[in-house]
């Protein structure tokens, strides 16, 4: 099953566009994963356990570096969305 999150990240430091900015870049470095940035959030698409797992391990080294950060995420089950799409 494949999962599609919607993400965006909001540090709460003065200096918050290079925690953004890192996250993102970690992101990318996984090769197994569709990421696609826009001005306000970053969707990442992928296997569902993959995904969940890969942005467990970057929510929590960003919390460690950063402190307090918020993380706003939906959640698309990629899947059925496709499906649906098709049938149009």
């Amino acid at each position: 099953m494949n999962v599609m999150v919607e993400l965006s990240l909001y540090p709460l430091v003065n200096d918050y566009i290079g925690p953004i900015k890192d996250f993102i870049e970690r992101i990318n470095t996984y090769k197994a994963l569709d990421v696609v940035t826009t001005s306000t959030s970053t969707q990442v698409s992928g296997d569902y356990q993959y995904v969940m797992s890969v942005l467990g391990r970057e929510m929590e080294i960003t919390h460690r570096e950063v402190g307090q950060a918020i993380f706003v995420a939906k959640f698309l089950n990629f899947d059925a969305m496709q499906s649906n799409k098709d049938k149009r």
